[in-house]
C-alpha cells in the first residue's frame, strides 16, 4: 500500500499533521529529510513537504513530479511562495488554518492508486562485513550479468580508498569521466549527458573514484544524489559499491537503495566484524541481507544465527577470480556461481528472470 508521504523535522508540524492523521484513521510515511524519503518519492500518492525542509530538498535534487504540497506554520508569505515554487509544489497549506483542506487532499491519495512519476531503476548497493570480503567483485558481477542480459545499468563506486572500480573491471584505459569531474555537481544532472560521457561495455556505464593520490578524501554527497537520480531515471538498474567506513555520500546511497547485500565470508572473524558493520548501517536501511561467501552448512547456519539478517544467496569460490580482479581482468564471463548468484538477485529485486541465454546472446 502506498501512503501520503510527509518530510518534516519540525516537530511542531509534525505533531499536528500526523495526529491530524490518525484522528482520521489515516496512515502516513514520515521521513525527517529527503535522504530518508526518496525510496518512497516517486510512488507515494501525495507528498507534504515542510517548508524548513525545503532548502534540503533543493539541495538534493530530487526530480519534480505532481502532487507536492508544502506545508507552513505561518512563516513569510513571499518566502513560503518562493520555496513552493522552486520545489515544485502545487499548494501550499497553512497550518492549523488549512488543516480541513489538507484532510480532503490526505483522504483522496489515501483512496485513490498511486501517483508514479516514471519508472525509476533498482538501487542495489553491496557492502564487504570485512577487508577484502568481496563486495567490489559481487557488485561488478551485479553489474555485468545485467548488463550483457540487456539492461541498461550504472555501476557506482563510492569507496575514494577501493582503488577504484575500473581497475578491478579493467577499465582503466577508457575514456571517460570519474568523480573528480563531478565534485561540483549541484542539483540534477542531464542523464543522457552524463552516461554518454562515463566509461561503458556491455551495456555498463561506470562512475569510479579517480586516483589522484592528492586528491581530497570522500564524495561530495551532492554529487551522489546527482548520479543516483540520473542514474534512477535513466537505468534499469544502479549498483553501489560502498565503503565499511561510511561518509556522508554512501550513507545517502545506502538509504536509497532497495537492497543492500553485506557480504560475509565463512569465518567467524568475518562474522563478529560484520555485525559491527550491520550495526553502523542499521539506523539508515531495514533492507540489508547477507551474501555468505565460500559457506558450509554450519558456517551459514552460524551466521544467520549472529547477525539475525536473511541470506540473499552463497557465493562459491571460483578458480581464478582473485588474481583476475588483481590483475584488472574483471569478474569472469557468463557462467560460474557469481552469475548464478547476481542473476538470483537481479530476479529478487523485480529485474528478472535473467537468463543465461539472454546473458549468452548480450
Amino acid at each position: 500500500m502506498h501512503r501520503p508521504l510527509l518530510v518534516s523535522d519540525d516537530p511542531a508540524l509534525l505533531d499536528r499533521v500526523v495526529d491530524l492523521a490518525a484522528r482520521h484513521a489515516l496512515e502516513l510515511d514520515v521521513a525527517p529529510g529527503p535522504a530518508d524519503a526518496r525510496r518512497r518519492y516517486s510512488t507515494a500518492p501525495l507528498v507534504l513537504i515542510g517548508d524548513e525542509a525545503a532548502p534540503a530538498w533543493l539541495r538534493a535534487g530530487l526530480p519534480e513530479r505532481a502532487g507536492v504540497m508544502l506545508l507552513t506554520r505561518g512563516h513569510g508569505t513571499a518566502r513560503v511562495a518562493s520555496l513552493a515554487e522552486e520545489v515544485g509544489a502545487e499548494w501550499i497549506v497553512r497550518i492549523p488554518d488549512g488543516e480541513r483542506y489538507l484532510l480532503r487532499e490526505l483522504r483522496r491519495a489515501s483512496a485513490g492508486p498511486a501517483v508514479t512519476t516514471a519508472v525509476r531503476g533498482r538501487i542495489v548497493a553491496c557492502i564487504g562485513g570485512r577487508g577484502g570480503a568481496g563486495a567490489t567483485v559481487l557488485a561488478a558481477g551485479l553489474a555485468l550479468t545485467a548488463g550483457r542480459a540487456g539492461l541498461r545499468t550504472l555501476l557506482v563506486d563510492a569507496d575514494p580508498l577501493g582503488g577504484g572500480a575500473d581497475l578491478a573491471l579493467g577499465w582503466e584505459k577508457i575514456k571517460g569521466l570519474r568523480w573528480p569531474a563531478l565534485e561540483h555537481t549541484d542539483g540534477p544532472v542531464d542523464p543522457g549527458t552524463l552516461f554518454a560521457a562515463l566509461p561503458a561495455r556491455d551495456g555498463v556505464a561506470l562512475l569510479s573514484c579517480g586516483r589522484d593520490p592528492d586528491a581530497a578524501v570522500g564524495l561530495p554527497p551532492a554529487a551522489m544524489a546527482s548520479a543516483l537520480d540520473a542514474g534512477g531515471r535513466a537505468r534499469d538498474l544502479v549498483v553501489a559499491d560502498l565503503p565499511r567506513r561510511l561518509d556522508d555520500a554512501a550513507t545517502l546511497a545506502l538509504r536509497a537503495a532497495d537492497l543492500v547485500l553485506l557480504v560475509v565470508p565463512a569465518e567467524m572473524r568475518a562474522c563478529m566484524a560484520a555485525a559491527r558493520v550491520a550495526a553502523t548501517i542499521a539506523p539508515h536501511t531495514d533492507a540489508v541481507q547477507v551474501v555468505v561467501r565460500d559457506p558450509g552448512e554450519v558456517r551459514r547456519r552460524q551466521i544467520e544465527a549472529v547477525l539475525r539478517l536473511p541470506v540473499a544467496g552463497e557465493l562459491h569460490s571460483e578458480g581464478g577470480l582473485p588474481g583476475r580482479v588483481d590483475r584488472g581482468a574483471g569478474p569472469p564471463g557468463r557462467r560460474g556461481s557469481l552469475v548464478a548468484l547476481c542473476r538470483h538477485i537481479l530476479g529478487g529485486v523485480g529485474l528478472g528472470p535473467v537468463s543465461p541465454e539472454a546473458g549468452a546472446a548480450a
